[in-house]
C-alpha cells in the first residue's frame, strides 16, 4: 500500500474513531438524562399540540427513503439535510462537524447514505458529495457542495432558526 493510500486510511480510521466517540459520549449523556428521569426532550422544542415542529435532536437522523426525509422536514422547524457516502474523504472529513451541529444548534441534521439512498439523492440534486440542503419550515432555503465551515453552516442555520 502507498504512503497516500496509508494516511486517507489513517484519517478515514480517525473519523470513524471520532464519531465513535462522540456517539459513546451522547449515549452515556442519554443515560444519565433517562436515570435521572429527565425526559429526553429537555424542554426544548415546542408546545405540546400547537402543531410546529417537535424538538430538535441532539445526534443527526439517518434517513432512509424519500417519505422519511419530507416526515423529517416536516417535523422540524430548521433541516440541514447532509448527503454522503462513507467512501468521501471531505464527507468524513465533515462528520465532526455535522455531529457537533446536531448536538448544538436549533437545526435537526438528517443525513442521507447516497449509495443507499439513491432516489434521495436525486430528490435532493445531490449530483456531488457532500451536499448539504438546508430546509426552513418546509422549504428548501439553502445549498452547499463541498466540504463547508462550522461557521458557515452555524450562520446559515442561525439565520432560519430565529
Amino acid at each position: 500500500m502507498s504512503d497516500a493510500a496509508d494516511a486517507n486510511d489513517s484519517a478515514g480510521n480517525d473519523a470513524k474513531t471520532e464519531r465513535e466517540r462522540i456517539r459513546e459520549r451522547k449515549r452515556r449523556e442519554l443515560e444519565a438524562r433517562l436515570d435521572d428521569g429527565e425526559s429526553l426532550d429537555g424542554g426544548a422544542g415546542t408546545e405540546a399540540g400547537d402543531g410546529s415542529g417537535s424538538a430538535t435532536p441532539n445526534e443527526p437522523i439517518h434517513v432512509n427513503g424519500t417519505e422519511e426525509l419530507q416526515r423529517t422536514v416536516d417535523d422540524h422547524d430548521v433541516v440541514l439535510v447532509d448527503c454522503y457516502a462513507d467512501w468521501c474523504g471531505p464527507c468524513q472529513m465533515m462528520e465532526p462537524t455535522i455531529e457537533a451541529l446536531a448536538a448544538e444548534t436549533d437545526a435537526a441534521i438528517a443525513k442521507v447514505d447516497v449509495d443507499a439512498n439513491q432516489a434521495v439523492a436525486q430528490q435532493l440534486g445531490a449530483r456531488s458529495i457532500p451536499t448539504l440542503v438546508l430546509y426552513a419550515d418546509g422549504e428548501a432555503v439553502d445549498r452547499f457542495v463541498g466540504a463547508q465551515d462550522r461557521a458557515t453552516l452555524e450562520s446559515a442555520i442561525d439565520e432560519h432558526a430565529a
